[in-house]
């Protein structure tokens, strides 16, 4: 990573609640433009990650600077360079779309000169500009996250952090949100999002996978993916029963992972695996409706990886 191409550097960045450590030592740096995507369940860390880097709370240890400003001691000239949208929608109900925006230019002290030229823009390039008049609390979800985003960028800032921006949204909505995103992304705007959508991890520049505060693999999506050895056979039961031990018992089963009504389980070569993957599910009284060799995508990647940590963790 080029040091001085990097706008977000963490340094050992802790950040500890009492005895539980809700970001574990991390070291990252985050390029200018890039859309860096923080992804994990619920409790990894992303959140507070983010507020971290936001200025909005202190680290317990270790470092953090953003856009050459240090979080300790700079928080307030770092809020000038970034926009923040938190998971809750948190603008104001009551106000229209366009009172809104007003609202936000007012506490950025953007000039008159500049709300002119921006808020025009912000509300085509949000696709809200036939709304204007609808209040924020009569709005779609979709429609309200478009609107907080629009006022996350009236101040035109360098950086923007986007905690779980689609949660709850409809995929429709999802979608256009995240073609948004990639307006920005174009524009230069450096972009810090958290998702738990491992779909919409694969459209980041890079992913850092956190799990219990730490990260545990950070890198460009697919080669993320490629971290799973070997081939993965998705397979459909007539029933799903418990012949997840057996298979995994089998030579040359790295891991079974159950997929909703599907079995991913991952060999080291489908091919020579197969007919012993047949019998074993036949053994369980399990009948294949179809089964095809495919590459693993990233959730699988993830789950793959956060049970390797366990493991690690559990022997240690």
């Amino acid at each position: 990573m080029n040091a001085e191409s990097s706008v977000i550097e963490m340094r050992q960045l802790t950040r500890s609640f009492g005895d539980l450590v809700a970001v574990d030592h991390l070291d990252l740096a985050i390029e200018r433009g890039e859309i860096f995507g923080l992804v994990g369940p619920d409790g990894a860390g992303k959140t507070t990650t983010l507020r971290l880097l936001a200025g909005i709370m202190q680290p317990t240890a270790g470092s953090a600077s953003v856009v050459g400003h240090d979080v300790r001691e700079q928080a307030e000239a770092i809020k000038h360079h970034i926009g923040y949208m938190a998971q809750q929608f948190s603008l104001y109900e009551d106000l229209t779309i366009l009172e809104n925006l007003r609202f936000f230019a007012d506490i950025y002290q953007v000039s008159a000169a500049e709300r002119r030229e921006r808020i025009p823009r912000l509300l085509q390039f949000s696709r809200l500009e036939r709304f204007t008049a609808r209040r924020a609390g009569r709005l779609s979800g979709g429609m309200q996250k478009k609107l907080a985003l629009a006022c996350t960028l009236i101040h035109q800032p360098q950086v923007i952090y986007l905690d779980e921006p689609t949660t709850g949204v409809d995929p429709v909505s999802r979608r256009e949100f995240w073609d948004i995103l990639g307006d920005l992304h174009l524009e230069g705007i450096t972009i810090v999002v958290s998702t738990p959508y491992m779909d919409e991890a694969e459209r980041c520049s890079r992913v850092g996978l956190m799990f219990q505060g730490r990260l545990i693999a950070c890198d460009a999506p697919a080669a993320i993916q490629n971290r799973i050895e070997g081939e993965m056979l998705e397979i459909r039961p007539d029933r799903l029963n418990g012949s997840a031990p057996a298979l995994e018992s089998l030579p040359g089963i790295h891991e079974v992972q159950t997929y909703g009504d599907m079995l991913h389980i991952f060999v080291d070569d489908a091919e020579q695996r197969i007919d012993a993957v047949r019998h074993t599910l036949a053994d369980h009284g399990q009948q294949i409706l179809w089964m095809r060799v495919t590459p693993p995508r990233m959730e699988e990647a993830f789950i793959h990886l956060v049970r390797k940590q366990a493991a690690l963790k559990a022997r240690a």
